[in-house]
């Protein structure tokens, strides 16, 4: 990129249905508000209809005519999963775009979700590839689809990839399942873009450190403390979000791309196109994760 780019860079999304995933607090809301603002349809689902609401609120309080809709989904959750994609096939228009932006991070004791699954792999990983493979038929039916998956630059503290304990069950570290879930993350964006070739296009980003709920809503108290250490290198969400924004929508965006800030350590900056830890550009792990995700949730992608 030849200049920093901004949210003043976003070509118009007027026409165009986006859909993204927790979108009411930090980076995903800030998404959402800036995707609205260049003339989106957003669909905002959450695992409360109060907490859709309250995100529609807050930015029609910006934007009065911002065209958003709300739903009920907990991506942790298979059976909300499939009720939420039934309810979005039944439009029968394209999904142009959508954003795999909802996570948890750092769960101090392991956590099963109602199906099962620990929860932070249940969440950034299991929910996001069962929602996108649901919905493929109408994203592959938009003109220009793509498939954004948030990740994170601890994924490069996740490899390499573990498919014997992608559950955690053999063993389990707060934030070592966190950032194996954020490799996982990356292998998926890469091995969908690898099946779909032309398609779509499945890219990948980071927020760096932007200060959000998600460092204090979940975590025990010595990651609640580290993240207190790494304020003064932090960026505000707005800013954090900028990443997925230019994924999401730069005519610039390139298949299986990486893209984050651009300042020391990928914590804050401008949008870059960046690398990824080796073990993410592994095809043979992708795969084989792909295979495993499938025989997970029980659907077939139709590439």
């Amino acid at each position: 990129m030849s200049k920093p780019w901004t949210t003043k860079d976003i070509p118009t999304q007027s026409g165009k249905r986006i859909l993204i995933t927790g979108a009411n607090s930090g980076i995903g809301w800030n998404t959402a508000l800036e995707l609205a603002r260049a003339g989106a349809e957003v669909t905002i689902p959450c695992r409360t209809q109060a907490k859709a609401d309250d995100a529609v609120a807050r930015i029609r309080a910006i934007l009065p005519s911002a065209h958003l809709h709300t739903a009920v989904m907990d991506v942790s959750n298979m059976a909300s999963v499939r009720a939420f994609a039934a309810q979005q096939l039944e439009d029968r228009r394209p999904i142009d775009t959508l954003i795999n932006n909802a996570g948890v991070m750092g769960m101090p004791k392991r956590t099963l979700s109602v199906d099962g699954f620990e929860i932070q792999f249940a969440t950034n990983v299991l929910g996001h590839f069962l929602l996108t493979g649901l919905l493929l038929p109408a994203i592959l039916r938009a003109s220009a689809p793509r498939v954004v998956t948030v990740a994170s630059s601890a994924h490069a503290m996740g490899g390499p990839l573990q498919l014997d304990n992608l559950n955690s069950d053999k063993r389990y570290k707060p934030f070592g399942t966190y950032a194996q879930t954020k490799l996982e993350n990356v292998l998926f964006a890469r091995e969908l873009q690898r099946r779909a070739r032309t398609r779509l296009l499945s890219t990948t980003c980071h927020p760096g450190y932007a200060r959000t709920s998600l460092q204090f809503s979940g975590p025990g108290f010595g990651m609640k403390v580290a993240s207190v250490l790494f304020l003064p290198v932090s960026q505000s969400s707005a800013k954090g979000a900028e990443p997925t924004l230019f994924a999401a929508t730069s005519l610039e965006a390139s298949p299986a791309a990486y893209y984050g800030p651009d300042g020391i350590g990928g914590m804050r900056g401008n949008v870059k196109d960046t690398q990824m830890a080796k073990f993410a550009y592994d095809d043979v792990a992708g795969n084989a994760l792909f295979e495993r995700l499938e025989e997970l949730t029980g659907i077939r992608y139709a590439l």
